[in-house]
């Protein structure tokens, strides 16, 4: 005994109907090919007609939102349905109007006389009139272009079929795509292939669906005439009015569909490789150009104000269109300020955890913060001072061969208002106070200025300034006074800090970069040179340059100097002063006056005996045992003599022996950094020395 189903599957009216959806679609075209033959009834005449324009539309919407043609391939075969159910609805309305034509405008159903009454209005001459012009639109404009641009489509997307399969499988060799994609691109290529050659061939039923119902109208308004006088006994008027415009009518229904669906072929064929609905390729591109509006615009009201044009009519149109020309200007802003910012947030790197662990415990090099008000200084649109401190750059890298690191720039809320902080690898070194909105004023000669306005001290290298507005600015030029904007005493003291500091900021990692820089050779010989610190050593040398303002852009120079010193000695001491020798016509160079002399301030034979007798060695290494009073003493003797020279802020270079050279700089670099010592193994043959001082007891 079987046992009963004791969870019974309910009955899904969904999925019969899609199980039997193709039993559907077969039994409705026998049902077409039946009504070539069998006689329809005025009721299903109507049904059919209602359905065939019903679907018209239906096509027409679908062809304009699909996004691309191959959403919509079977375009073909609706085509070839919806044409086959046209004329067979024309073959029925035929048999209807010359059998039950002399009955009246209701013989062949209400749908066409429908039509009959509201299109034609009773009058056959005038149904003529629009039949043949609507014909006309689809016969000749819109099925012709169609078919023409399908040829052409076909034959190309044919033609380049082949390149887009090498293109595919080159991606693919290259491990640009993966399998599946490749294969998704390969079906791809097919179906546009098989779609605009089949498009192609659909045209033809366009063009012939047009011509078969011109001539289906032809006949059945002959055969009309010629039934109704000779089969009804009817007069040539009587018969042209009832079977005309029962024919006219008929043609009408079925041309109305035809055209519609003709439409959407060609919205098919010309969509091309437009991507999104019909909608938004069209309106989306014309509102790109929103120029174009108001020139049309403005056309169009020129045109209102023409002898004899309705102003009425084209002077709001034209404020339509400038209007919708507004629009789409403010939309285009609006989507393009979104994009920047998309754009600008997708630039930005996702950092995990770790990563913003780590740039918190990351030191900045240099750093420049700024109070509250100096904010806009970085944050305008015309501000300066990001731009000036980017050119710092290139100004270390040709006076000093320094690589300056990236400086910070970033607003902090510990600072007061207007006050900017300069800090080196995360301790500040500098601090000052600038008025955003204001000049600093300098009189050069350090005599009092004379103007109204803010007193206050540069903070570079701390003269008497003022800060006045830009129209006490411009008569201060013209006084001869030195007018400085806000950024540039900002960027002028950070430079006079980075220059002070540039051997902190000259790290193992940028000495590494500089080396990595030379070429293979002077790489080479720096890493056979010496031990495993040969990197460490040419850091401490530059780091000596640098800190005496002496360039270090002949890299491969010093790199020579300390393979042949540390050749022979470890002190690094002896390889620095080795390397200035190497580099004594640069050095000299940079110390020429305006009439090419160097020039210098001797020391008396007594300090240089002193200074030379302080110098004692011991197991290799050398010690300075000057006394701190005698030290004292040499020290007000030697700013003494460079004080007459500063005033007028000439810096001549102090010439020493080899031996003091570098204690000498070491007693002086506190009390005058700004002095270069000199030895002489550091004049170059070709430089000629002018004495202009000389440092007594």
């Amino acid at each position: 005994m079987a046992t009963p189903d004791t969870n019974p599957q309910p009955f899904s009216f969904a999925k019969m109907s899609g199980a039997n959806r193709d039993i559907g679609f077969a039994v409705g075209m026998v049902l077409i090919l039946a009504m070539l033959f069998i006689p329809l009834p005025a009721f299903f005449l109507d049904l059919g007609l209602a359905i065939s324009l019903a679907l018209s539309v239906l096509i027409l919407m679908v062809a304009l939102w699909i996004a691309t043609p191959l959403e919509f391939n079977s375009f073909p075969t609706l085509l070839l349905v919806v044409t086959m159910l046209r004329l067979a609805l024309n073959v029925s309305s035929t048999r209807l109007i010359l059998s039950e034509g002399h009955n009246g405008p209701g013989a062949a159903g209400n749908v066409i006389e429908g039509f009959a009454q509201f299109i034609l209005g009773g009058d056959f001459i005038i149904g003529i009139i629009v039949f043949t012009i609507l014909v006309l639109i689809n016969f000749i404009v819109i099925t012709k272009g169609s078919t023409r641009i399908a040829e052409v489509a076909a034959r190309f997307s044919l033609d380049a079929m082949p390149g887009k399969q090498m293109a595919i499988d080159a991606d693919l060799g290259a491990g640009a795509i993966t399998e599946e994609e490749a294969k998704s691109r390969r079906k791809i290529v097919e179906e546009e292939s098989s779609f605009f050659g089949a498009m192609d061939g659909a045209s033809k039923f366009v063009r012939g669906d047009a011509v078969a119902g011109l001539i289906i109208t032809l006949v059945n308004v002959f055969g009309g005439i010629m039934i109704g006088m000779i089969s009804h006994g009817l007069s040539i008027g009587d018969a042209m009015s009832k079977y005309t415009v029962l024919t006219i009518g008929d043609g009408l229904v079925t041309q109305i569909p035809a055209l519609v669906v003709s439409l959407a072929a060609g919205l098919l064929v010309t969509k091309g490789g437009t991507m999104g609905a019909a909608n938004e390729a069209v309106l989306g591109q014309l509102s790109n150009f929103p120029k174009a509006l108001y020139m049309a615009a403005g056309l169009t009201f020129c045109v209102g104000w023409l002898p004899g044009f309705p102003l009425a009519i084209f002077l709001p149109l034209s404020a339509a269109m400038a209007g919708f020309g507004y629009f789409m200007q403010k939309t285009n802003f609006d989507r393009a300020a979104l994009e920047q910012q998309a754009a600008d947030k997708a630039a930005l790197p996702v950092e995990s955890a770790e990563t913003q662990l780590a740039d918190m415990l990351r030191v900045d090099d240099v750093r420049l913060d700024l109070g509250s008000a100096l904010v806009p200084m970085i944050t305008s649109v015309n501000a300066a001072l990001p731009g000036k401190v980017k050119s710092l750059r290139s100004l270390f890298i040709n006076d000093f061969g320094f690589v300056l690191p990236l400086v910070r720039i970033k607003d902090s809320a510990d600072l007061p208002a207007n006050t900017y902080s300069i800090s080196l690898q995360g301790v500040e070194a500098a601090r000052g106070e600038v008025d955003p909105m204001l000049m600093m004023v300098i009189n050069p000669t350090g005599q009092e200025i004379n103007l109204p306005g803010k007193r206050t001290r540069e903070p570079t290298f701390g003269l008497e300034a003022i800060w006045v507005d830009e129209a006490r600015a411009s008569e201060a030029e013209l006084m001869g006074m030195t007018v400085v904007d806000p950024e540039s005493v900002i960027t002028t003291h950070l430079t006079e800090v980075i220059k002070e500091h540039m051997p902190e900021i000259l790290t193992y990692a940028a000495t590494q970069e500089l080396i990595e820089g030379q070429d293979k050779d002077y790489q080479k010989l720096l890493s056979s040179s010496s031990d495993s610190g040969s990197a460490v050593m040419l850091q401490h040398v530059l780091q000596a340059l640098l800190a005496e303002r002496v360039s270090i852009r002949n890299l491969s120079k010093i790199i020579e100097a300390v393979a042949e010193a540390s050749a022979t000695s470890k002190n690094i001491r002896t390889v620095i002063e080795h390397a200035r020798s190497k580099l004594s016509k640069q050095i000299c160079q940079s110390l020429k006056d305006a009439q090419g002399y160097v020039p210098v301030i001797n020391l008396n034979g007594d300090w240089e005996r002193e200074l030379t007798s302080s110098i004692s060695k011991a197991n290799g290494e050398e010690s300075f045992l000057m006394s701190p009073l005698r030290v004292q003493e040499f020290v007000l003797a030697a700013r003494k003599e460079i004080q007459k020279f500063s005033s007028a802020d000439e810096w001549p270079a102090l010439l020493v022996s080899p031996q003091a050279r570098p204690y000498v700089r070491s007693i002086l670099e506190r009390v005058s950094p700004m002095t270069q010592v000199i030895s002489h193994n550091e004049i170059h043959r070709k430089a000629t020395l002018r004495t202009v001082g000389t440092v007594g007891q």
